[in-house]
């Protein structure tokens, strides 16, 4: 081997080292001028540079042209071929070689594995078999090993594990730890402590292997255990045990063991971080998500992608979203988890129409968005019950074919849910390959907030045969479905078959829906005796829930009663002195209405006003009552005055009880032809064109004379008008409400 063969050889693997194809070639020049012949070895390291800087082309050139290649040539061209994924050609060289050594079969079957090609690797490493045992090294049962991990073959996973043990590789590290992998990612952790027990010499990485395995199956004891009988480990050590308590919910323990390896000082990278910052956002630990900040800018690790999006997404989780988008903006490099960080976290703190503006900005940087991005961005669409935007992102779904993905079209069943549209819900649900607990519970939960009792309870029947398990979520819709459709006998029957048929603890949702249930029936002293007996008090909604339904069936005593629970737990709700004045207002009792009229003015506490609001031509029209801001008021009044004509003759008669002010009657009627859902309803008719629904959201709970007016509207226009309230949806057609009486 010639001096000038090694210094082009040198030259040739500082070109590789440093990814510059350029200069390789210019090297390659410079031997064809000064080269007359040049030696396989040469030719063999040119092949080599060429295929690991990707230049397929010039390798296969280069190698042609070897006079006589060797065992060595054939290997780094099938190599070459195996790693770039062209199967083809690796197969024909294969085919062509005249000889044939260990290093080609694991090439054959690395490449194959490489694509998950399980049948074709199998194929492979049997031929090798039948080619001489003494092929077989470490390398090709680690390649065997990794492949039945990923692909779930645990059976064949099986079979290697006999091969290993039948040829004597148990012994070896570098197969030991795939093997152990494979077990505990399938859930076979025993296995895979049998292999860590039976190898005789263990290396660092076979014990943070098993501590992984540990982890991964929740077995957090017996990681600590052998974390700590580790007479050495090193950081990639304490970042498995930080990063598997933190994947266990371990949020505290976690954090105190970053302190703990911050004392020893060990260095940390972008896991060590990572997991840090998860571990605060999930325990919402601002300070100590704020010392890791600072201890991340120290070490220079604001740079790095990964520990970037970490920092955001805690800050998020910390409802901080002003530092989250800050260290966001200064992110020198995004990606698309960066941005999707952000995204759910607008979208998780209440900014939804801000996580729809990441979602545009993020596109127009050119960062294609991945199922889980798309999902969010959906969902934030259906927080704002944004049926024209969140058609658009289904659109998307379709086109980039993410819509196959279940998160995604979860996502996109909640959004017509939401938005109203409980047919095309079905219809997407109907058209998913793969239905999951979630996809069946935004479909229960829809046609619950619909009123849809018969239906809800039929699919959540299905869902229960269909194998699935329902949480908590679930059984607040069949809950919420029974109580709005009156089936008391049937409510109770869920209520009880959570925890004695599913192993659910009933929460404070559940029994809101069950006090809903009975108060909304009138058994309002059944409701008190409910309330009593419940293992903690009820929240602000029970408490306005049950208060309601007491001013609905005009009973006072309770009223007061759940009135004076209500303010005493939250003493700036305006809700217990409101609906508390309208039964004594409907009973004629004005000097109690003005005595807590007083007391809310005097103590600070303000009503909520009420507010409506459709969108017409990517404009939203915000109404409030007697509302005189819109250019098209003239107009609005107008078309009001003429359909209170119209009903009136049709038999409506105003419900004067829902006005809380001692005026006279004519004034009361007038106050009540004007509330803002009227005010947004009138504006629809104008100019939503016939033939499409009109879409209403309100802030509050639509009243009781508006909700008998709308049927009324709906009856004489011959339009479909949705309305989406504080609590559910109201499908108003042809004179009746898809709630019926119980809305």
């Amino acid at each position: 081997m010639s001096s000038n063969s090694n210094y082009y050889c040198s030259l040739l693997k500082i070109c590789t080292e440093t990814r510059n194809r350029s200069q390789a070639k210019k090297i390659h020049c410079h031997i064809l001028r000064t080269i007359k012949d040049p030696e396989t070895f040469l030719l063999n390291n040119l092949v080599n540079a060429y295929g690991k800087l990707g230049d397929l082309t010039y390798a296969r050139n280069v190698f042609d042209k070897i006079p006589q290649p060797n065992l060595f040539s054939w290997n780094t061209i099938l190599f070459t071929y195996s790693k770039s994924g062209n199967l083809s050609d690796m197969n024909d060289i294969f085919n062509r070689m005249p000889k044939r050594d260990g290093v080609s079969w694991n090439s054959l079957i690395s490449g194959y594995a490489s694509r998950s090609l399980v049948t074709d690797a199998v194929k492979g490493y049997n031929s090798m078999l039948g080619d001489g045992a003494a092929n077989l090294n470490r390398i090709t049962f680690s390649t065997m090993l990794i492949l039945s991990s990923s692909q779930g073959c645990i059976d064949l996973g099986r079979q290697i594990h006999g091969q290993i043990v039948k040829f004597g590789f148990g012994s070896y590290v570098f197969v030991g730890c795939p093997l152990m992998d494979m077990y505990s990612k399938a859930g076979f952790v025993y296995d895979a402590k049998q292999v860590f027990d039976e190898t005789p010499e263990r290396n660092l990485v076979m014990y943070n292997t098993m501590i992984t395995g540990f982890l991964r199956c929740g077995m957090v004891e017996d990681s600590w255990s052998l974390f700590h009988s580790m007479r050495e480990k090193d950081p990639i050590s304490w970042t498995t045990m930080i990063t598997g308590l933190t994947q266990n919910g371990l949020y505290k323990e976690a954090i105190d063991l970053f302190r703990e390896m911050r004392t020893e000082g060990l260095v940390m990278d972008q896991f060590t971080f990572g997991s840090m910052l998860t571990a605060c956002g999930g325990l919402m630990a601002l300070k100590e998500g704020k010392q890791a900040h600072a201890f991340v800018i120290r070490t220079n690790h604001m740079d790095n992608v990964f520990v970037g999006s970490a920092l955001v997404d805690m800050y998020c989780k910390c409802k901080r979203i002003a530092f989250a988008e800050a260290v966001f903006k200064r992110m020198t490099h995004k990606n698309v988890v960066s941005w999707t960080a952000l995204l759910v976290g607008f979208g998780q703190n209440g900014y939804s129409e801000e996580a729809i503006r990441v979602f545009c900005d993020m596109q127009r940087n050119g960062i294609n968005p991945d199922y889980y991005t798309l999902g969010s961005v959906i969902s934030s669409c259906a927080n704002l019950a944004s049926l024209e935007e969140g058609s658009q992102f289904h659109g998307q779904a379709l086109v980039s074919g993410l819509f196959s993905f279940t998160t995604v079209s979860n996502a996109l069943v909640t959004l017509y849910s939401k938005c109203g549209s409980i047919e095309d819900a079905n219809r997407l649900f109907n058209e998913m390959n793969f239905r999951d607990e979630v996809s069946w519970t935004a479909l229960v939960s829809g046609y619950a907030q619909f009123g849809k009792a018969d239906e809800t309870i039929d699919l959540f029947q299905k869902m229960l045969a269909h194998g699935l398990k329902p949480d908590e979520v679930t059984f607040v819709g069949v809950l919420s479905a029974c109580s709005r459709a009156g089936l008391v006998e049937k409510g109770y029957h869920y209520f009880e078959s959570m925890v004695k048929e599913h192993g659910i603890m009933p929460v404070v949702d559940h029994y809101t829906c069950m006090i809903d249930l009975l108060s909304r029936a009138g058994r309002l002293e059944e409701a008190r005796c409910f309330i009593n007996k419940m293992p903690m008090p009820p929240d602000a909604i029970g408490w306005s829930t049950l208060l309601s339904s007491c001013r609905l069936h005009g009973n006072l005593e309770v009223g007061k009663w759940a009135a004076a629970s209500l303010q005493e737990l939250e003493p700036y709700n305006p809700a217990g002195y409101i609906l508390l004045s309208s039964i004594y207002a409907a009973k004629g009792k004005w000097d109690y209405v003005s005595e807590l009229r007083r007391g809310m003015r005097d103590k600070g506490v303000r009503k909520e006003p009420g507010c409506s609001w459709i969108k017409y031509k990517g404009k939203v029209h915000i109404f409030s009552a007697d509302d005189q801001t819109s250019p098209f008021s003239d107009q609005i009044y107008a078309e009001l005055d003429k359909l209170n004509h119209k009903m009136i003759e049709e038999g409506y008669v105003p419900d004067l009880s829902t006005v809380l002010h001692d005026v006279e009657e004519p004034e009361k009627k007038k106050m009540l032809n004007y509330h803002s859902e009227r005010l947004a309803i009138a504006f629809g008719l104008i100019f939503i064109p016939p033939g499409l629904p009109i879409r209403i959201v309100k802030n509050l709970r639509v009243c009781g004379d508006c909700h008998n007016a709308t049927k009324y509207i709906s009856k004489i226009t011959q339009r479909e008008i949705l309305v989406r309230d504080a609590v559910r949806f109201h499908l108003f057609k042809d004179g009746t409400c898809s709630c019926g009486d119980f809305w």
